[in-house]
């Protein structure tokens, strides 16, 4: 190759100047005169795709990330060739590349304003050791520019200043900062002048991202091979900048079952069949809800998957039936690891048909985990995952199982150096013949995919429930996930409270951590503070392991139990809140929790706020993070807030103090919210509903909030068998009136809504409903100004004196 030997820095090679450009669609070819070519795809008008090949030729175009359902298409494209760039322009950006470099700016098209420009751009380093190059490019940092996402990285959210590795490890009892750990989201975004940008690098080998850490004005990434291949999205809402890359790795496939956001309880291990009876009987004889109960690898047979220890689980389908009449459904642990051994049929079958990965020079890839040496099936042959989500069968259909844990899936292995396969391990890649270089961060990913592939399959027609450790971008397609080997610490309280927000703003919100702690003992002071985090958590699961103390809520104290039973009913009194957040997430990729900074990006204060989220649409929670504490100093953003324990109302936009005695955590809600409440019960749907809640707070001016409900499980939601509602608030000093619009085919058993009112400045004088007058009397208006109404009322108003 014949480089431009002016441009060589510090051993990279760089793009010369544009020799011809080509149009085909929505895809702009720029080439240079050293076989540099760029790729520039118009995706939508904010979304724009820039890859990179430096021999003339693009590899075989093929993402696992991207889903074939994201949006395409624009409104305009314009390409104009100037003296210095060709110019593009949609409806929201214009992008400008140079002629002498292929050197980047992007510009919003409304107000010309510059975004996000190269410094020194694309470039690339040739690999001696495995060919083919390492890929770089690097941006322009600006001041005051923030950071935000990457995934479950355990820093302050603010990444302003640090540089982070994404490659997928098994990270036993992490730390603050400790990188990297278990996923690999190589996305990013941005803020600067009140605008927000992301950044999707789409590329699996192991990569790097620098944000003004090496030098100060400078953000880049790279990556050890493959191409620069990068998704420009713009916003200029932060949540539209996360709700874009959603759409484009894709949001999850369906709705969860219902029952797989209410609690769960887990442990490293509980075995035998009493042990597991011991704890489901103890949750109901203590009136605490729970709806699921999980079975770690010693239900196995020595650790084989797919297989039971009959010492232990004599009669396991007999069990899995009764733990469902008592409302527990049974989760079991499911690892990649296949254990070698002739007798055993998962593993005879799969070496039949050649589905283990395999060295470079043929011998197939040998590794200690749990049952000792294993071979490992190779999920990126989708053979292979159509096989593995056939062994689902006899744990899904024939024995009920209602949900698998993947675990160990990095993947892990014991007792080497770099904990996971060698480098030179081959997969099949869909057709594309790679080394583990590139596999390795989609291993977990395409496990977990035919997992829930198998799931599907066989626990229709209800819905699939899994659970992933390791994950790349678009897992949330197909799994939940938790945040790993944590520690129960107060430093890991926080690093719980952080990966969440971070998760869900990296498109990834179905997430949870172990609460309590996995490794050591909580006391009950920080067990407690775990739980009021964790309710406020989309998935919520207690597991700890099995070589420390019990954890399950009545381990500690009576005041404990008591205050743990409190917090997981409220989590079951606002079931119908967190599904309809979740509808919302499933089809608008909204996040379910909301960073300060993505809920009100305009105030800067809210860029380096990192314990106070937005739960939903309308709820703030700050959870207690230090110990002995009686209340906190929190950041309560713009707006008027009530108090949830006592209907305070306070003005935002600052920091205050707020009392949270260990029985307590600062809640706030919305003015104008409408919140959807069931009452408690001890699992999903124990209880035919006859009357739900909504909690009214009163606003001066207008709110809209949603209540989505269906049948909590199966596809006919999918049919238009569904209840969506939209409250339209309107609210004046002496009136508040509420309007219903309804959609959908769906009818619920409940007739009744209790409308309990908050904040009200007025003395209720007169009702209406749909625009019929009510005598007081006929109206039982409580001293807590709650009234009853049908479920189908189109509107409310309440007129004060």
């Amino acid at each position: 190759m014949i480089v431009n030997t002016e441009l060589e820095y510090k051993g990279n090679l760089f793009p010369s100047k544009i020799v011809s450009y080509s149009k085909d669609v929505d895809t702009l070819y720029f080439k240079t005169d050293n076989d540099v070519v760029l790729e520039l795809t118009v995706v939508r008008d904010s979304v724009l795709r820039f890859r990179f090949t430096t021999t003339g030729n693009f590899e075989n175009d093929f993402s696992y990330a991207i889903t074939k359902y994201a949006s395409r298409g624009y409104n305009k494209l314009e390409i104009e060739e100037q003296e210095e760039v060709y110019k593009v322009t949609t409806s929201k950006l214009i992008c400008e590349i140079s002629k002498l470099d292929l050197r980047v700016s992007l510009f919003d098209a409304i107000d010309g304003s510059l975004i996000n420009e190269d410094e020194l751009g694309f470039h690339w380093e040739e690999s001696y050791e495995f060919g083919g190059n390492i890929v770089k490019m690097s941006k322009a940092s600006h001041d005051g520019e923030s950071y935000f996402g990457l995934g479950d990285k355990p820093a302050k959210l603010n990444l302003k200043g640090k540089r982070f590795e994404n490659w997928v490890t098994d990270s036993y009892a992490y730390g603050k900062n400790t990188d990297p750990i278990y996923k690999t989201i190589p996305f990013y975004t941005a803020l600067h002048n009140k605008k927000a940008y992301g950044i999707f690098f789409d590329n699996t080998f192991r990569s790097f991202f620098d944000f003004a850490n090496e030098r100060r004005n400078v953000t880049s990434f790279w990556a050890q091979g493959g191409e620069m291949n990068y998704y420009f999205i713009y916003g200029p809402q932060m949540s539209d900048v996360v709700a874009n890359y959603t759409d484009l790795t894709g949001k999850p496939h369906q709705l969860p079952p219902l029952w797989a956001l209410g609690f769960h309880q887990c442990k490293w291990s509980y075995y035998p069949e009493s042990k597991v009876k011991e704890i489901t009987q103890k949750f109901r004889e203590l009136r605490i809800p729970c709806d699921a109960i999980y079975l770690d690898i010693d239900y196995m047979d020595g650790f084989r998957c797919f297989t039971w220890n009959k010492d232990y689980f004599p009669d396991p389908k007999r069990m899995v039936k009764e733990l469902s009449d008592d409302g527990f459904k049974t989760v079991v642990i499911i690892d990649p690891g296949i254990k070698i051994d002739m007798e055993y049929s998962v593993f005879k079958e799969a070496l039949d048909k050649d589905y283990f990965c395999k060295r470079a020079d043929g011998p197939y890839m040998k590794g200690k985990v749990w049952p000792g040496e294993c071979y490992f099936p190779d999920f990126t042959n989708p053979e292979v995952r159509e096989w593995w989500s056939g062994l689902f069968k006899e744990l899904v259909e024939d024995i009920g199982v209602k949900g698998v844990w993947n675990d160990m899936n990095e993947p892990a292995v014991m007792e080497v150096p770099n904990k996971t396969f060698p480098n030179d391990v081959r997969h099949d890649y869909d057709g594309n013949p790679c080394s583990h270089r590139k596999a390795h961060n989609i291993y977990g990913m395409q496990m977990a995919r035919a997992t829930y592939q198998g799931l599907k399959k066989y626990s229709y027609p209800k819905r699939p429930f899994v659970i992933t450790r390791a994950a790349y971008s678009g897992t949330q397609r197909y799994t939940s996930t938790w945040t790993g080997d944590n520690v129960a610490t107060w430093e890991h309280l926080w690093i719980a409270n952080i990966q969440a927000q971070r998760m869900a703003m990296s498109g990834f919100s179905f997430a949870g951590s172990d609460i309590g702690g996995f490794a050591e003992q909580p006391q009950g002071e920080l067990f407690t503070r775990w739980i009021q985090l964790g309710v406020f958590h989309p998935f919520c699961r207690v597991h700890s392991s099995g070589d420390h103390g019990d954890q399950e809520p009545w381990a500690f104290d009576e005041d404990v139990t008591d205050i743990v039973r409190k917090f997981i009913e409220l989590r079951y009194q606002l079931l119908p809140y967190l599904y309809t957040t979740f509808w919302q997430y499933v089809e608008e990729g909204i996040p379910m929790l909301k960073s300060l900074m993505l809920f009100d990006q305009e105030d800067v204060h809210t860029h380096y706020r990192n314990d106070e989220f937005i739960f939903g649409e309308k709820i703030l929670v700050c959870p207690i993070l230090e110990q002995n504490a009686r209340g906190r100093r929190m950041f309560v953003p713009r707006g008027k807030w009530f108090n949830f324990w006592t209907n305070e109302i306070v003005n935002g936009g600052k920091e205050m103090w707020v009392d949270a005695d260990i029985d307590s955590m600062p809640i706030f809600v919305k003015e104008g919210a409408i919140i959807p409440k069931y009452p408690v019960q001890q699992y999903v749907d124990e209880k035919e509903i006859d009357q739900v809640v909504l909690d009214v707070y009163y606003k001066e001016g207008k709110e809209d909030s949603l209540f989505y409900d269906d049948a909590h499980d199966g596809y006919d939601y999918i049919k238009g068998r569904y209840s969506f509602r939209t409250f339209k608030l309107t609210g004046k000093p002496n009136q508040l009136i509420i309007q219903q619009h309804k959609e959908g085919k769906f009818t619920a058993n409940y007739q009744q809504f209790l409308v309990k009112f908050h904040g009200l400045p007025f003395k209720v004088s007169s009702i209406q409903i749909d625009n019929v007058d009510i005598p007081l009397a006929n109206v039982k208006m409580n001293g807590d100004n709650s009234m009853i109404v049908d479920k189908d009322f189109t509107q409310l108003h309440l007129v004060g004196e």
